[in-house]
C-alpha cells in the first residue's frame, strides 16, 4: 500500500474534482466543501489507513442543464481516462440517475448523481459529485 501525506492526497482529490467540473461544463453555483480524510474500513485502527473524500454539488441551474451536463459526463469520462463501472439508477427511493467511474490509474473514483427538485421536502435540484481516493497509509499520522 502506498504511503502518502494526507494533505497531498486531499489536494489531488480537489484537482480531480476540478477536472470533473470542467467535464460537466455546467455554469451554476458549486458548494464550497473541502476534501477530508477518513479511515478505510477493514484495517486495524493502528494501521492508519485512510482515503480522501471530496463531496460537492452544483445547484441553482435549470434541471434540463444539469441533465445535459450529466449526459455529457457519460461521454467525457472515458475520453479522459476513466472507466464507468455503474450507469443507472441509485438505490434511493427516487431512483436518481447515477454514474460511478474509476480513474485509469485506480487512484480515484467518482460518484455522480442527478437529483430532481423535491418541492414536498423543499429540496432543490442538485447534481452531486463525490470524489474518493484509493486507500493509502498516512505518512503524517493522518
Amino acid at each position: 500500500m502506498e504511503v502518502r501525506d494526507s494533505a497531498a492526497v486531499k489536494a489531488d482529490a480537489k484537482k480531480v474534482s476540478s477536472r470533473v467540473l470542467d467535464m460537466l461544463a455546467l455554469k451554476g453555483k458549486v458548494t464550497e466543501t473541502g476534501a477530508m480524510t477518513m479511515r478505510c474500513s477493514g484495517f486495524d485502527a493502528d494501521e492508519k489507513v485512510y482515503r480522501a473524500r471530496h463531496p460537492w454539488s452544483v445547484y441553482d441551474v435549470p434541471f434540463a442543464d444539469m441533465r445535459t451536463a450529466f449526459d455529457r459526463l457519460r461521454d467525457e469520462l472515458p475520453k479522459n481516462g476513466w472507466k464507468i463501472v455503474k450507469d443507472g439508477p441509485d438505490a434511493s427511493v427516487g431512483k436518481s440517475p447515477q454514474i460511478v467511474a474509476e480513474s485509469q490509474s485506480a487512484d480515484f473514483a467518482v460518484d455522480v448523481r442527478l437529483h430532481e427538485a423535491n418541492r414536498a421536502q423543499n429540496a432543490p435540484a442538485l447534481l452531486t459529485v463525490t470524489v474518493e481516493s484509493a486507500c493509502f497509509k498516512g505518512s503524517d499520522g493522518r
